[in-house]
């Protein structure tokens, strides 16, 4: 199981971002644990200067803005 962080404040991009990246998943038949970051705190230590962010496994792949659909099934898939 592939441990995913979203980083936002909860907003509607944010929200949309975890929504995406659990469909991305389901089409792709991988199991995933999707973690809502949104304590600010929290998301300064990990890099994220604009929202909405995106870990896996750890590393920061994509902030700010909403994801490209096919570029999030590479992160997932890699």
């Amino acid at each position: 199981m592939k441990t995913i962080k979203v980083f936002g404040p909860g907003c509607k991009r944010c929200e949309t971002t975890a929504e995406m990246v659990k469909a991305a998943a389901a089409e792709l038949g991988l199991e995933v644990d999707v973690e809502k970051v949104t304590d600010a705190r929290a998301i300064a230590m990990a890099g994220v200067m604009s929202t909405p962010g995106i870990s896996v496994e750890g590393a920061l792949v994509h902030a700010g803005g909403l994801p490209d659909a096919g570029k999030l099934k590479d992160w997932l898939s890699a």
